[in-house]
């Protein structure tokens, strides 16, 4: 990525310029090296390395069984080493000397930190034990879509309820509340605050009241949604709370909540069958968080006639969670024998479910602020349990793609289109522009490892006018990371099989090396300025079948101080582009995704690729005609890539 910045503009390219060949520099220490140690009270000199055994516990304490990732750096920030832990233990050798700060991430859990001392004389052997606690959900942020259109009055008394309700400050609440209302009185966002505010002065009705006005000014106002229906079967009207769970569905499909309430609506009504789908859909797609509703899942079984699988689900359910002791009781309740004239085991174990608020799943309250897409580290996206990856497959299967797309084509336009959005302080979306360009790239292997990457754009205004002074550069180039000359410059680990784009992909993780070249990406200041370079994380997936790149996204390693760049992150989908006369078909951006925090500015950009030609250059470098794209296929994801009309 370049910046080039005259006074206030900023030009943001990724991987702009020559890439050269990769080589390894002579500075810092890889993993299963033997440092120099120099520390306070230590001399200098050479020590042997230590084994290093991470243990990955679950919130039960009970050793953690699926797939983590264990990120180890130096306490100056510098990254030492990066691997998948399986099972819950993870062993590395021949580890320098020193102090560490361990961390590990799973899918559905919460990064946890913790700080390791490898240095006291004589050790050999240094062990560390993690536990893992369930991560907040991304579905419960703020819908910005609705502020947005409020004015900068109206949204800074809304952060400021919001920061007043997190902290349980009832006299601000109402304060920063009536302002609001008072500015936006048919906003549906200060209605659905009021019932939460309501909600904590114990005021059920009238908190219901402001939800049920919320739906109203906005009918998929998701979070009022949920939180009536909640409030609905609290009181045991489990009819009425399904008409607005059917809504919450259809607004946000991936939402555990929904389907977890709609498992609890169900069962009330009698209705197992539909009970063991809902609770079913909200484990699949809350994972760890929607846990609670496995004793759903085990009640609609029991009362649907299979008790020996709900006495395994309970079972299962409190190996994670031993301080349930109403679990407990319910699994009790269930394995006991049957009594002539009593409840069955079925209906006994279920009645403590029954009761007002037993799946506590009301909306939590973020500050409106989570514009940003979580850090690639902090959030490990789901693999399929047992599928066996090898990472040196991959990656010497996904180079050869690369190096075929490299030798099919010498340049190719294309027509861009952008949205993008400024981000003000509270992130929340305060101005938006579209443009359309004539989009021509460039990709030539001048050598063996060494590319010249070029991007030209035509249309939607000059250089100098782009939105927010940012002109986004080198999207085509980032699959580079995988070219033979350039994938040893990146610590890579295989993750497991995902589905990506409804593809079998391999999820496959990097981070640039601190010991090797950064030369795929720099950020420039001036036209003629100083260039940074940027080392940057992320994942790529890569199809199973094909071995080409489905999807990729970055993050920094770490901020640019120097130019006060404090966050970016990109994500790219990519997509078969078939050119008919040249009969070769190629994986190219449908849509990008870039976000980006400098100095205090903020944006999101939307990029969408269509109307794909290919030139051919021959050896006298002339430029063939055109050949058109026979097909660009549609995106699966919100909006759809082809040929304009």
């Amino acid at each position: 990525m370049a910046i080039r910045i005259l006074k206030t503009t900023l030009l943001l390219a990724l991987g702009y310029g020559t890439l050269l060949p990769g080589r390894i520099l002579a500075q810092g220490e890889g993993p299963g090296t033997v440092g120099t140690l120099a520390g306070p009270g230590r001399p200098a000199g050479t020590v042997q390395p230590i084994d290093l055994d991470v243990y990955i516990e679950g919130p039960n304490g009970a050793p953690f069984e699926g797939a983590s990732m264990v990120t180890i750096t130096r306490l100056n920030g510098q990254f030492y080493s990066q691997a998948t832990a399986k099972t819950g233990y993870l062993k590395l050798s021949g580890v320098p000397q020193t102090e560490y700060n361990v961390q590990v991430v799973a899918p559905g859990f919460a990064e946890v930190t913790k700080h390791i001392d490898a240095q006291a004389p004589g050790t050999t052997l240094v062990k560390v034990t993690l536990q893992l606690q369930p991560a907040t959900e991304g579905e419960d942020a703020t819908p910005v879509t609705e502020l947005a259109t409020l004015s900068p009055k109206a949204q800074q008394e809304i952060g400021k309820a919001f920061e007043a309700l997190g902290s349980k400050s009832t006299t601000r609440v109402q304060s920063h509340l009536e302002t609001a209302y008072r500015l936006a009185p048919t906003n549906a966002e200060v209605q659905y605050l009021y019932g939460v505010y309501w909600l904590q002065m114990k005021e059920r009705t009238q908190a219901k009241g402001s939800w049920t006005k919320a739906i109203e000014l906005s009918p998929q106002h998701y979070r009022a949604l949920i939180s009536l229906s909640q409030a609905l079967l609290d009181e045991g009207k489990a009819d009425e709370a399904l008409v607005y769970l059917e809504r919450a569905i259809q607004v946000e499909p991936s939402s555990w909540r929904a389907y977890a309430l709609s498992a609890d609506a169900y069962f009330r009504k009698g209705n197992t069958d539909e009970a063991v789908k809902a609770a079913e859909s909200a484990l699949e797609l809350g994972r760890g968080q929607a846990a609670i509703v496995q004793r759903y899942l085990a009640a609609a079984l029991a009362k649907r006639g299979e008790k020996d699988k709900a006495v395994s689900v309970l079972q299962a359910y409190l190996r994670d969670h031993r301080a349930d002791t109403a679990a407990k009781n319910q699994l009790e309740k269930l394995q006991s024998p049957e009594v002539q004239g009593a409840k069955t085991p079925a209906d006994a174990s279920s009645e403590e479910l029954r009761q007002a608020g037993t799946l506590q799943v009301v909306t939590t309250l973020p500050l409106p602020a989570d514009w940003l897409p979580a850090d690639t580290d902090k959030r490990v996206p789901a693999v399929e349990p047992g599928a066996a990856c090898s990472l040196d497959d991959v990656v010497k299967r996904a180079g050869q793609r690369i190096q075929e797309f490299i030798v099919n084509v010498d340049r190719f336009v294309a027509t861009e289109s952008w949205n993008h959005e400024t981000i003000n302080k509270w992130g929340l979306e305060s101005a938006s522009e579209k443009r359309r360009y004539d989009y021509l790239v460039s990709i030539k292997e001048l050598k063996p490892g060494l590319f010249d990457v070029q991007e030209y754009r035509k249309g939607g205004g000059p250089s100098s006018d782009f939105p927010d002074g940012v002109e986004s550069r080198g999207l085509p180039a980032l699959v580079l990371i995988f070219h033979p000359n350039i994938v040893g410059n990146f610590d890579l680990s295989c993750e497991g099989l995902a589905r990506k784009n409804g593809v079998p992909a391999w999820q496959v993780h990097f981070r640039q090396r601190a010991d090797r070249p950064n030369n795929l990406r720099a950020y420039k200041v001036g036209i003629n300025g100083s260039s940074y370079p940027v080392s940057v994380k992320g994942r790529a997936w890569v199809a199973a079948d094909s071995y080409q790149i489905v999807s990729l996204e970055t993050d920094l390693v770490s901020p640019i101080p120097e130019i006060r760049l404090a966050a970016e992150h990109t994500f790219i989908e990519y997509g078969p582009v078939s050119f008919r006369d040249r009969k070769v078909e190629m994986w190219l951006p449908q849509s990008a995704e870039v976000y980006c925090d400098w100095r205090g500015r903020r944006f999101h950009r939307r990029h969408s690729f269509s109307k794909y030609l290919l030139f051919s250059v021959d050896d006298k470098q002339t430029i063939s005609a055109p050949k058109a794209a026979a097909e660009i296929p549609s995106k699966s994801s919100s909006e759809p890539v082809g040929p304009n009309p």
